[in-house]
């Protein structure tokens, strides 16, 4: 039988998560496998918050098209 693969996480919680790993990981008080298997969730957690982020972009430019025209322009063209 194959293991379920785990709901998503929530963008906000995994940030959460994420940058409490990384602060315990900086204190570098923990022991070597310890270190290596909460680097191992925040990968996964990094790729979780990538794939939300990307999902979001992809809803934003379909809210934005307007007649099959995209209304988007490139950060970088951007005037401020």
């Amino acid at each position: 039988m194959m293991a379920k693969k785990p709901p998503p996480i929530a963008f906000e919680a995994a940030l959460a998560e994420l940058e409490t790993l990384v602060g315990q990981l900086e204190q570098g008080e923990l022991p070597l496998d310890e270190a290596l298997r909460r680097f191992e969730q925040g990968v996964a957690l990094t790729r979780a918050c990538q794939t939300a982020l990307r999902q979001a972009e992809q809803k934003v430019e379909q809210l934005l098209e307007s007649n099959g025209a995209s209304l988007i322009a490139p950060f970088n063209a951007v005037s401020s």
